[in-house]
């Protein structure tokens, strides 16, 4: 089971009510023509029989069929390597149960009886929440029933059977089965459709899985059934830590499946301190019913899984430019918060007519008109140097201007010189000295200026500098509050193009210019421009795409993944734009300098957490500046010998 992943599907067979030997081969039919890598397979709530038989479940003859077929489906699926679950009717110490019975190679793992029973399943169905076992003569063997868990004895593949109206119960099984181990919670449904249902359920098991860092596949009754009082639809559905992965059509019969990452699971569970204490705290069996089983489980699996490439950014367009809005207030009202407590009214910020200066000068502006202070408490500082364009120098006071803000030039260039001539640095030569000394100037000037007006001086950079160490150490790296800290590269774009729309009516000036900016190409402007007076020096042709690296920081940060495990995913988020070797290439750069780089991150400003992702280090992340990367660099290498 390489990197965690396995695969697993939703059925929802072919069906006619009562007519157990039709439904018997249909089952085997599904099992057997099942993906042959598919490891569990689910199918609806009492499939063998049907769901709506009445009162035909009081008769003996007709449960023991079912029973029979139970047999039969076990035999003529006992060369197919995947565990599957059937749902039927079946007497156990003189009590019809609802049973969810589960499948491997001919033989009967277990029974899972479902307990919260409708009033009208409660007319033929008995609770049973004692668990135990039975012999079972065909088989020769003991057969658990009650609620037993289901584990994999050398991987990461556990799970529990369990029915829709027992996860929709105020204390639900899936909890406990959750808490005790398992990654995955097989549904058993037969929900009828009425108006809404359908998203009741997709609110159920988004939130659930969520909650528990866990899997749900979703396998319900479909078109078949009888339609005397109800209607079904036959949707199923595959989640996975609050994330949909598939979903079936309506009225539709057949197979879904997806590809679930149990090591996401495992290390969601792994990072979350709630869910340990949880754990501790449980109600649950102290000791469960634990029924474990061997299986093979393939290693170069082909993934069906859609990899966004854009892990920081909702896919949803309306969900996008909600997080836009919801981002700015976040950022204006934290800046508000600390010129409350420090009683300062005034902002100074350097204005590069770059994104992340751009974005800074937005919420500052917010910022002070949720507080009813004038604009011109906002001093902007455009500060040319020798990698200054005409185009970002025109565009920083075109910004300013349309926002109403105070905005000054002030070449560097006299300043910078001088301190070569101090320190005896020859300006032919293009080294560290020569960019470094310009980012540092600029913020010994700002500095100043926060004194002499009694303001704070804003930071500018992100998320995505922070992980690369792109910042100058006690030059741009330095502020008295960064607001845009926590936010990658990747999503400040969106935010700055969000803005540009909402006031493209009101403000046609500030949209233009907020476009113009959105086309720059990001750089720091630290080198002599091209003869043409174009920028010659592009942050992404040294160190790398931002979508890449903001890729590498949310698989290896935030979900902890092992650099091939990401190397992996990224090659088909990016299939097609980059080629292996560019992906490597730049992986093996993120590492290097994600780890390296940590002395800037340990003295680096205050600011808000936005996001999930956080580098500072009175937040998410706690890494010595003594680290060395060659641990991880050497399992990114192992891709290169596979």
């Amino acid at each position: 089971m390489k990197n965690g992943f396995l695969r697993v599907g939703a059925v929802t067979p072919k069906l006619r009510v009562a007519d157990i030997d039709y439904n018997a081969d249909e089952i085997i039919a599904s099992v057997n023509n099942a993906d042959e890598n598919c490891a569990l397979l689910v199918f609806p709530e009492l499939c063998v029989t049907g769901k709506t038989c009445g009162d035909l479940f009081r008769q003996r003859a007709f449960i023991d069929a079912a029973w029979e077929a139970m047999y039969r489906i076990a035999d003529e699926t006992s060369e197919k390597n995947v565990v599957f679950i059937i749902g039927l009717p079946a007497y156990i110490e003189g009590k019809l149960l609802d049973l969810a019975v589960v499948i491997r190679q001919g033989t009967v793992l277990g029974c899972n009886v479902k307990l919260t029973l409708s009033e009208e399943e409660a007319r033929y169905f008995s609770p049973y929440e004692v668990s135990g076992s039975f012999y079972d003569e065909y088989f020769d063997d003991e057969i658990s029933f009650g609620r037993p868990l289901y584990f994999c004895e050398r991987d990461l593949f556990s799970f529990s059977a369990i029915f829709h109206e027992d996860v929709m119960a105020p204390i639900s099984d899936d909890v406990d089965a959750a808490l005790a181990g398992c990654h995955i919670l097989a549904v058993l449904s037969s929900l009828e459709t009425t108006i809404g249902s359908s998203e009741k359920t997709v609110q159920i098991l988004t939130a659930q899985s969520r909650k528990l860092h866990a899997a749900y596949v979703y396998a319900n009754c479909g078109i078949g059934e009888s339609t005397t009082d109800h209607v079904f639809t036959g949707e199923d559905f595959i989640f996975e830590n609050g994330r949909q992965l598939e979903k079936s059509r309506r009225f539709s019969d057949g197979t879904i499946y997806a590809d679930i990452d149990l090591e996401l699971l495992h290390g969601e569970r792994m990072r979350d301190t709630s869910w340990r204490t949880d754990f501790a705290n449980s109600t649950a069996d102290a000791d469960p019913d634990i029924v474990g089983f061997e299986m093979e489980l393939p290693d170069d699996l082909a993934l069906k899984r859609k990899v966004p490439k854009n892990p920081f950014i909702p896919e949803d367009k309306e969900e996008l430019r909600s997080r836009c809005a919801q981002i700015l207030d976040m950022q204006a009202m934290a800046l508000i918060t600390r010129m409350r407590h420090i009683r300062s009214e005034k902002l100074i910020l350097g204005l590069s007519g770059g994104l992340d200066s751009t974005l800074a000068i937005l919420v500052s502006a917010k910022a002070l008109d949720i507080l009813g202070l004038p604009k011109t408490n906002l001093r902007a500082v455009t500060m040319p140097c020798f990698g200054t364009t005409s185009r970002t120098k025109n565009n920083a006071i075109t910004l300013a201007k349309a926002l109403g803000a105070r905005i000054d030039e002030i070449s560097i260039k006299d300043s910078v010189l001088q301190h070569f001539k101090d320190i005896g640095h020859d300006p032919d030569n293009h080294n560290a000295v020569y960019e470094n000394a310009q980012a540092r100037e600029r913020t010994q000037l700002l500095m100043d200026m926060g004194n002499d007006e009694n303001g704070i001086v804003i930071g500018t950079g992100d998320l995505s500098e922070l992980a690369l160490g792109w910042a100058t150490y006690n030059g741009d790296h330095m502020s008295m509050y960064a607001v845009n800290g926590s936010l990658p590269k990747t999503l400040i774009r969106h935010i700055v193009a969000f803005e540009a729309e909402r006031v493209e009516s009101s403000n046609p000036e500030l949209s233009e210019v907020l476009k113009d900016i959105l086309d720059t190409p990001v750089s720091p402007e630290l080198l002599p421009p091209t003869e043409d007076g174009k920028i010659s020096q592009k942050t992404e042709d040294l160190v790398g795409p931002y979508e890449l690296h903001d890729f590498f920081l949310y698989y290896f940060f935030r979900l902890g993944f092992a650099p091939s495990k990401i190397y992996r995913l990224a090659k088909i988020a990016f299939a097609g734009e980059y080629d292996d070797a560019t992906i490597y290439k730049w992986e093996e750069n993120f590492l290097r300098r994600f780890i390296a780089q940590q002395f800037k991150r340990s003295c680096m400003p205050d600011g808000p957490k936005i996001g999930s992702v956080d580098l500072s280090p009175r937040g998410d992340l706690k890494l010595p500046s003594d680290a060395s990367s060659k641990v991880f660099l050497d399992e990114l290498k192992t891709v290169l010998e596979s």
